[in-house]
């Protein structure tokens, strides 16, 4: 149930007391499912690792800090410096992005994801991932948002963020820098690159996909039920003038 819609152990988790009310026996906890997935010889859900988001057949070990790479160090406004409503999600339009990036790192998609509201733009990079293209991809991006939804921008160091003061010009949206090797600054949007590699698996040519493409990948995020968000979907999430993303 909603594992093959692509929804998250958890997610699948809680739902299942709504769909089978006064049936305890059928109600399973997040740690039950990932064991049926991972560990079938021990019984239970007749599920594989393939039905997962991230498709691993055995569950991953977090990198420590210390064995994280260090990316090409861009200049300009620090995390330090960023508002305090941002930092503390107590607004839309801080948004938090980075580049997913393709086999032999000639292909990307950049990923933008609102830290208050979790909702999701992916931003087509057709012609490549320079500064230039990230640039001009960026003004795009933000060009059909409200001031109120396009207050800020959280990066990583890339290369790719070496022309943020022209982008910055373009759309009035500063951008702040991430320290060196610390994406976990930038939270929501690394949980939210991990869930859209089961759309863009590593390894593989990102530019196969269109416009268009994006457009419905984005969409299925955006559609599931979050519990930061009270269990509701972040296109049905209302507060801080989140409606307002239906428009774009």
């Amino acid at each position: 149930m909603h594992l093959g819609e692509r929804w998250s152990p958890e997610q699948t988790s809680r739902a299942r007391p709504a769909a089978f009310p006064g049936q305890p026996e059928r109600h399973l906890s997040t740690e039950t499912i990932y064991q049926a997935i991972y560990l079938p010889h021990r019984g239970g859900l007749e599920r594989a690792p393939g039905q997962l988001r991230t498709r691993r057949k055995h569950r991953r070990k977090r990198r420590r800090p210390d064995q994280r790479l260090t990316r090409c160090r861009v200049t300009g406004l620090t995390i330090n410096e960023r508002p305090a409503e941002a930092a503390g999600r107590t607004a839309s339009g801080h948004w938090e992005g980075d580049l997913i990036v393709g086999k032999d790192n000639r292909s990307a998609i950049g990923t933008l994801v609102d830290r208050s509201t979790r909702y999701v733009k992916l931003v087509h990079l057709p012609h490549g991932r320079g500064a230039e293209h990230a640039r001009d991809a960026l003004v795009r991006a933000f060009a059909d948002l409200p001031v109120s939804l396009a207050r800020s921008l959280t990066w990583d160091q890339g290369s790719e963020m070496g022309r943020h003061d022209e982008s910055t010009r373009a759309t009035n949206i500063p951008v702040f820098f991430c320290d060196p090797g610390s994406p976990w600054q930038r939270p929501t949007n690394e949980n939210t690159n991990g869930l859209l590699r089961q759309y863009f698996p590593k390894g593989t040519d990102l530019s196969i996909h269109s416009a268009a493409d994006l457009v419905a990948v984005a969409a299925e995020p955006n559609d599931r039920p979050r519990k930061t968000l009270d269990r509701q979907p972040t296109r049905r999430h209302r507060s801080a003038g989140a409606d307002l993303f239906h428009r774009s």
